[in-house]
């Protein structure tokens, strides 16, 4: 039965999303790929760290990484201060966040952050930045005026829908004056440059869909194609529709950090999460996967999480080798957007090497079709399936969530392929495997195994 379920999910996932906000798929044909401040930088970037970090992304492009994003604080002149006061968030004349020149020398120009995005364009690669969703307090309390309309700030807030974590914003109302004020966001970003526009406590935590509705229309009008992006998570499945009519990825879980699991003494919070959590998440929402629409497992927190990360104190990620392969691997398969939070200028060698393996960014960014394997398999082996679309299963990816090594020798068709026999070669390794009925393999703990297979010689491409 739970396999008839899933096929009837997946079938009728794309009738239950509808139409996508008008031109989503284009914006956003394959999962967004790139580089975010947080993980790395939390509230502190500079516009010299940015030009650092994507300087080092641009070199990279050529394996799909795109999106260049400066993640929250850009906008705070004491961006390490205690609370909203010694954080001292900066707004122009019309209420709107500004850039603080001392870290972003760019801005003295009086246009925002239009010539950091126009340095960034030049490199080959798009802009982006985060908000959090609503209309700053400092704002509402000034009765600022909404800039291109005769609203003002008061009219437009919703005070009682203040967000839980961030004490910056009042909620935006459902009225013409709230979506005035989106609007005006919207024009201001698309004439700075902005490419990507990642929202915070949105989609949960709560759930605003008046809100994301607003934010989707104020884009739709703003004159230029923007990607809005939709946290935190877990967001639930049944907004998958109306998320997907404004938005083109949203978070599926609360914030990823380096490690396999975290203890969660709390049963009300899923904060932080390990690697170990995505599994459940990314299968439970692949039936919603598609050209426009990203179910989004956050950004993957690889390598040097200096000087100021977002959670925790600067530090190397603590996940291992096998554990950051089995990440790098699940997101690409599953087509998760790939949203890479380390610090680039320090990345190492394994790191590199891991960023670059065009075998498994292009399971992420060609038109493929990818499913976990529903099958009766124990819980610490999962299975997942990528095709070209159109085209038979090539690839198959078997990962051992256990804290032993795992042995594999089983038919391939309990691994998702037809029956018959099986050439492989694993993606990562290079290790190649003679045509066989049966697949057989040793993974390491937290470790996968990538198979490219073919009914002939498989070639690790």
């Amino acid at each position: 039965m739970a396999g008839i379920r899933e096929s009837l999910l997946r079938m009728l996932a794309p009738l239950l999303l509808g139409v996508t906000a008008a031109g989503a798929a284009t914006v956003t044909p394959t999962p967004p790929m790139g580089w975010n401040s947080w993980d790395a930088y939390g509230f502190t970037i500079t516009e010299a760290q940015f030009k650092a970090n994507a300087a080092l992304l641009a070199r990279i492009k050529p394996y799909g990484w795109t999106y260049a994003v400066i993640d929250e604080g850009w906008y705070m002149g004491n961006p390490l201060g205690a609370n909203l006061k010694e954080r001292a968030h900066l707004l122009d004349p019309y209420g709107r966040l500004d850039p603080v020149v001392d870290r972003f020398p760019s801005a003295a120009d009086g246009h925002g952050l239009k010539a950091l995005a126009a340095w960034t364009h030049a490199r080959g690669l798009k802009f982006g930045i985060h908000i959090v969703r609503g209309i700053p307090k400092a704002a509402v309390e000034a009765n600022l005026p909404i800039a291109g309309s005769h609203f003002h700030a008061a009219d437009a807030a919703d005070r009682a829908a203040t967000c839980p974590w961030d004490e910056g914003n009042y909620g935006i109302a459902d009225n013409d004056a709230g979506q005035a004020y989106y609007d005006s966001l919207a024009r201001q970003y698309a004439d700075w440059g902005v490419d990507f526009l990642k929202v915070d406590c949105i989609s949960d935590h709560p759930y605003r869909p008046t809100e994301i509705r607003q934010i989707g229309r104020a884009i739709a009008k703003a004159g230029r194609p923007i990607v809005l992006s939709l946290s935190p998570g877990p967001s639930a499945i049944p907004n998958a529709a109306e998320m997907a009519r404004s938005a083109q990825m949203w978070r599926i879980m609360d914030d990823l950090w380096d490690s396999w699991t975290f203890p969660h003494p709390d049963p009300k919070t899923t904060f932080p999460n390990g690697v170990r959590n995505a599994f459940d998440a990314l299968a439970a929402w692949n039936p919603y996967v598609g050209p426009g629409r990203w179910p989004d497992a956050d950004m993957l927190p690889f390598g040097s999480l200096y000087p100021h990360p977002g959670w925790g104190d600067p530090r190397q990620s603590r996940l291992t080798p096998a554990e950051a392969r089995t990440a790098f691997t699940l997101w690409s398969i599953a087509r998760s957007p790939l949203i890479l939070g380390g610090n680039l200028t320090e990345s190492d060698a394994p790191t590199r090497a891991l960023l670059t393996n065009a075998a498994v960014t292009a399971l992420n960014q060609e038109n493929r079709v990818s499913h976990p394997v529903d099958a009766a398999a124990p819980d610490h082996v999962r299975v997942w399936t990528s095709r070209r679309q159109g085209k038979p299963i090539d690839t198959v990816a078997v990962f051992n969530l256990s804290e032993k090594p795992l042995g594999v020798a089983q038919a391939w068709s309990s691994l998702g392929l037809p029956p018959g026999a099986f050439s492989a070669c694993d993606l990562w390794t290079g290790a190649r495997f003679a045509a066989s009925p049966r697949a057989r393999l040793s993974i390491a703990p937290h470790d996968v195994a990538l198979l490219r297979v073919s009914g002939v010689a498989a070639r690790c491409r």
